[in-house]
């Protein structure tokens, strides 16, 4: 009976096993055609950086977008900010 057991059980993750394989082959076909895609926009004289850019904007809700855009400005304001010589003294 504990046998029986043993060769479902293996059976199973045999299954499992190969399920995930099979979905790694996948995933590495569409990421080489994901590739392929980006070189042929670059090929045309597209900005590859500024495409990835507007995926991940796109994946975002306009919430997530703004609060984005809303940190990015504060940040370079406050970095804007710092780089001033302060009230007086005088750059070196």
């Amino acid at each position: 009976m504990e046998m029986d057991t043993v060769g479902m059980a293996g059976g199973r993750i045999r299954s499992f096993v190969e399920r995930i394989e099979q979905l790694e082959i996948e995933i590495s076909e569409l990421t080489e055609g994901k590739k392929e895609v980006f070189a042929e926009a670059k090929g045309e004289g597209y900005d590859v950086k500024i495409l990835r850019e507007i995926i991940k904007l796109r994946k975002q809700n306009q919430d997530e977008r703004d609060e984005h855009e809303t940190l990015l400005e504060t940040y370079m304001r406050a970095m804007e900010e710092a780089s001033e010589p302060e009230h007086g003294l005088k750059a070196a």
